[in-house]
């Protein structure tokens, strides 16, 4: 029997069977990504009290974000100026975002948003880890 493996680098392209609620809860983290493949990735990620993942388009990629702890305001549309999406996101919901979309998710409560987070295909260098969104804006 294949055992359990609790996070703490990338598993790359490697068989796992993870606890994604236990990683998303315990990631302090703005942005870790945990399992990177040939053709998706998925990230842990914890956006602070009156933080924001920050609004971003992906041309070649769709993401698909769930909410495990906390409450995100979504805002999605097809240009920077027309946001015309708009939502509210609580544990168990999921953000879907297609391509080309232009997108961000704040978190307008008092504790962390936990969320994980999937792209198809990478979006992330293998074993990324930022600990704060100023830490991931100046890689980006």
């Amino acid at each position: 029997m294949e055992e359990k493996r609790e996070t703490s680098a990338d598993l790359g392209g490697q068989p796992a069977l993870i606890n994604i609620h236990k990683e998303v809860c315990k990631n302090n983290f703005f942005r870790k990504v945990i399992w990177t493949g040939e053709h998706l990735q998925v990230t842990v990620m914890s956006i602070p009290a009156g933080g924001e993942i920050g609004l971003e388009k992906h041309d070649n990629l769709d993401q698909f974000i769930r909410v495990e702890y906390g409450v995100g305001s979504v805002y999605m549309g097809k240009t920077k100026q027309e946001m015309k999406f708009y939502g509210c996101a609580d544990p168990d919901f999921a953000i879907v975002v297609p391509a080309g979309t232009w997108h961000n998710i704040l978190n307008e409560q008092k504790a962390p948003l936990k969320v994980y987070s999937i792209y198809a295909p990478p979006q992330h260098p293998f074993g990324t880890i930022h600990k704060t969104k100023f830490e991931a804006d100046l890689e980006e």
